[in-house]
């Protein structure tokens, strides 16, 4: 068989047809041969890691997944910049500073309640009830945003957390035209979205030390796997730092 599998190849490669590629052709073959030799399935992974080899093909390299993120000093930015959109609304400022201290979703955030918020007390929190997969999940909440939004409800304990002027919801597309109004305003020269806010509180978090367990039950993470992709974005910036410190004039 090793010595027919060569000449198969080579026959294939040279072989040209209107309605399969070249790739579609080596597989029809391979299969054949397969077929032929009645390979199971570790048999045929043997002959593939054994075909590998004999050719010295080495796999790529893994490509470390980077999560987009905004530093700390454009989420400030931007922050102020939505607290100057527009003097009559103010809460737009409001909105998207618990966007991302929460770090809730979008979808989770325009459905978020006045009854979700819980400000009594010493850790005030936030009902996250419309999570994926019907999960929930209670976020804290900084003593001075929850003062900002114990004076937006006056109050009111009933109804959406940010309601419209008609008192209906946001719908994620006017969150999504806030943020880009929000950027625009700030002078960011690049595309800013609402999981982008989660990204970067996510980030920040786990810079700052918050253990991975913890940020995985902050951001509602089902798979700890979700949650690891911030452990390897911090490493490439912690490794970024070092190099910019050692090299710096």
């Amino acid at each position: 068989m090793e010595s027919a599998t060569p000449l198969k190849l080579v026959e294939v490669r040279g072989k040209k047809t209107k309605a399969n590629s070249e790739l579609e052709a080596v597989i029809r073959e391979t299969a054949k041969l397969w077929r032929k030799a009645h390979l199971d399935y570790d048999q045929s992974k043997y002959v593939v890691e054994r075909v590998r080899r004999m050719l010295d093909l080495a796999p790529p390299a893994q490509r470390r997944r980077v999560v987009e993120r905004l530093s700390p000093e454009a989420v400030s930015r931007l922050l102020e910049a939505a607290y100057r959109l527009n003097a009559r609304r103010p809460v737009y400022g409001l909105m998207l500073k618990t966007l991302f201290y929460t770090g809730c979703r979008v979808s989770e955030f325009v459905f978020l309640r006045a009854q979700d918020l819980h400000l009594d007390g010493e850790a005030p929190h936030l009902y996250v009830h419309k999570a994926k997969k019907d999960s929930v999940r209670y976020v804290p909440i900084l003593p001075a945003l929850a003062q900002e939004l114990r004076v937006h409800l006056a109050g009111r304990t009933r109804g959406y957390l940010f309601e419209s002027n008609r008192h209906q919801r946001y719908s994620p597309r006017a969150i999504q035209k806030l943020i880009q109004a929000a950027a625009k305003e700030a002078g960011l020269e690049r595309r800013v979205y609402p999981h982008l806010l989660r990204h970067s509180v996510a980030q920040i978090l786990l810079d700052r030390g918050m253990p991975l367990e913890q940020l995985q039950k902050f951001l509602g993470h089902q798979d700890p796997k979700t949650t690891q992709i911030y452990a390897e974005s911090s490493l490439a910036s912690v490794g970024e730092s070092y190099r910019r410190v050692f090299t710096k004039r």
